[in-house]
């Protein structure tokens, strides 16, 4: 056989790009678009689910740390009487069916009802693993279990979404989940990191709310008003003050609407001015202060309406200061700037009050938020 001599090969001539009837360049031009037309959305699919594949075994390594931390920390800490493996295991695949809002009328009662009566019984069945549990370790424990369920479910749900798009081979099914995957990825990140603060009792961003009124209340008698919810009264600039958080240094964020509505029952308010941790938005500086009007509050919107509704009934305007942060600094270790942020969170606090109120009037100042590490 004779071996081609490719020294007399003219490989411009044959690349020649100005030459349109070359059939080589022609193959080179036309294959791939042949190959993408029929084959592109399989493609797509294909790169797609690799990085949708890496997404979802990082929530399950999520997943299964939350749980390992979890449990260590019972068996650790609480010295339970029985392996607690199988009731946590229960616990982590517990779900709440909200009520049915075809007819809106009293649904956020049945809400409420709903959301408190789950609370109810993880206490319950949490204080069941170590009878000699105090009430500081459950709410770490409540905390830490809430997180471990939440990772769990957002990797139910989102392997469920990959692999149904991908047993249908359905590109435009799996699109949706490519679009939301990385604010999931962040929350879950976010999730995973709070995990050490809260089984440490450290405090989180979203306690700067309790920890600017737990300063506020220092040196001051206080009681317990509601549940979890702790209350001292004090006088400032000829107004009388009562001020509210979540019983510290508990994770929990207490019932302030209950609070509240036990407080107008026996006195006259003149005014309410929540503080609370906000969402920055993307460009917004970490820890920077917006004041505000209306009820600054998170959750499912029980504790909002039921605010809403006092403030409504007694004719209370609702004033809010808010310090801005990211969802992962909410939830993780409270950064310096954040913590520093009280102080002045505390003047404008002041400020505002001397704005809207007169000497002789009552206002109710509120601090909302996780009070993990945060006494009064």
């Amino acid at each position: 056989m004779d071996l081609v001599d490719f020294t007399n090969i003219d490989f411009n001539q044959l690349f020649a790009m100005n030459d349109e009837t070359n059939p080589l360049m022609m193959l080179i031009w036309i294959l791939p678009i042949f190959l993408f037309i029929f084959y592109g959305q399989r493609i797509q699919l294909i790169v797609t689910s690799n990085e949708l594949n890496k997404a979802i075994k990082k929530l399950d390594g999520f997943r299964s740390e939350a749980r390992s931390e979890l449990l260590n920390y019972v068996k650790n800490n609480l010295n339970p009487k029985n392996d607690p493996t199988k009731k946590i295991d229960q616990f982590l695949d517990y779900f709440t069916i909200m009520p049915v809002d075809m007819d809106p009328n009293g649904i956020v009662e049945k809400v409420r009802h709903t959301v408190r009566s789950r609370e109810d019984y993880t206490r319950e069945h949490v204080q069941l693993l170590s009878p000699e549990i105090n009430d500081f370790e459950l709410t770490k424990v409540q905390t830490l279990l809430e997180i471990a369920s939440s990772l769990q479910m957002i990797y139910k749900i989102i392997n469920h979404m990959f692999l149904t798009a991908k047993k249908q081979n359905n590109y435009p099914l799996i699109l949706p989940l490519q679009m939301i995957l990385p604010f999931i990825m962040e929350q879950a990140e976010a999730m995973r990191d709070a995990i050490s603060p809260f089984k440490l009792g450290q405090p989180v961003g979203d306690g700067i709310g309790p920890m600017v009124v737990g300063k506020m209340m220092l040196n001051s008698p206080k009681e317990s008003i509601a549940f979890q919810t702790s209350l001292a009264k004090i006088d400032f600039d000829g107004r009388k003050l009562s001020l509210l958080k979540a019983e510290g240094p508990g994770s929990t964020v207490g019932r302030p609407a209950d609070a509240l509505e036990c407080l107008v029952s026996d006195t006259k308010i003149d005014a309410i001015i929540m503080v609370d941790a906000a969402l920055k938005l993307e460009g917004e500086d970490s820890a920077s202060i917006a004041r505000g009007f209306g009820a600054a509050i998170g959750g499912i919107g029980t504790e909002r309406f039921q605010i809403e509704s006092i403030a409504t009934s007694h004719q209370i305007p609702i004033f809010s200061i808010v310090v801005k942060q990211s969802v992962k600094e909410a939830i993780t270790l409270m950064t310096k700037d954040i913590a520093n942020a009280a102080d002045d969170v505390r003047s404008q606090l002041y400020d505002m009050i001397r704005e809207n109120t007169k000497q002789g009037q009552s206002v109710v100042v509120i601090g909302v938020g996780n009070t993990a590490g945060v006494p009064q």
